[in-house]
């Protein structure tokens, strides 16, 4: 299958230190990948050189066959969104004018009913006239997750299937609503979007994902399906922990974390 998403030998070297080193990696239409590593492994640099916020040191990205560098932002933003880590707002807007960013030039008529659904779907509707810095840490990345599917359902109207980054979408949410982020991913890719995002949470990745790939010191130490990569002697080198694993009937790991103990310990 062609990819949407494609590395070639991509480094990213800032001064002595190198974040990315050499990696290679296709993502296709339809696919759920999640990345997992420790702190500092590479793995947000890496995503922003996918989204095309970072120019690699050596190497190329390309975005549906062609050159990331040959998109203008414009063009960039109807192909491929990008929930960032960390957005901080500071001024008045409301949810419902945070949201609609994601809509670019549409006229408001035109922006409407995407705002509209994509509030509905990630159930920010209620907050739609509160202003938001005033919202809790969860609701407010609620509200940018709307925005950004607004963005993803425009740009996938004018170009077909894109691709849809998520940085460490969870790490705001409660339980019920990291389920319902990934059950909205899983939607996109089921209609054929290219879903990257980068995970913390072993276990939410394994139910996440059906690919995952797992960076350590910049380079990838493993991908594959869950129950390839997610194994004892990768946590024990890659995050220097011991743990129990248990499978569930279809094979995909369960890590236990009470039964977590450092490497050494």
């Amino acid at each position: 299958m062609t990819p949407i998403v494609q590395t070639r030998s991509v480094t990213m070297r800032i001064n002595d230190a190198t974040l990315v080193d050499d990696i290679d990696l296709s993502v296709s239409h339809g696919e759920m990948v999640a990345i997992v590593g420790p702190n500092g492994a590479g793995k947000s640099t890496l995503l922003r050189l996918l989204s095309g916020d970072l120019q690699p040191t050596l190497g190329k990205v390309s975005l549906k066959q062609a050159d990331l560098r040959s998109y203008s932002p414009a063009q960039l933003a109807t192909h491929r969104a990008t929930l960032s880590q960390h957005v901080n707002v500071t001024f008045p807007f409301t949810v419902e004018e945070i949201v609609r960013m994601g809509a670019g030039d549409l006229s408001a008529a035109a922006a409407r009913p995407l705002v509209n659904a994509a509030m509905d779907e990630v159930a920010v509707g209620h907050l739609r006239h509160r202003q938001l810095p005033t919202l809790s840490g969860g609701e407010q990345q609620r509200a940018h997750f709307a925005r950004v599917l607004v963005q993803l359902t425009r740009g996938e109207t004018l170009n077909g299937p894109g691709l849809l980054l998520l940085d460490e979408p969870t790490s705001s949410l409660d339980l019920r609503h990291q389920i319902e982020l990934i059950e909205i991913a899983g939607r996109r890719a089921r209609n054929g979007t290219a879903v990257v995002a980068i995970l913390h949470d072993l276990n939410l990745a394994v139910r996440f994902a059906s690919r995952i790939i797992v960076i350590h010191r910049g380079g990838v130490v493993a991908d594959g399906a869950p129950r390839q990569t997610i194994t004892n002697e990768m946590i024990r080198k890659v995050f220097e922990i011991d743990v129990a694993i248990r499978y569930h009937d279809d094979g995909s790991p369960i890590l236990l974390p009470q039964a977590m103990t450092p490497v050494g310990s």
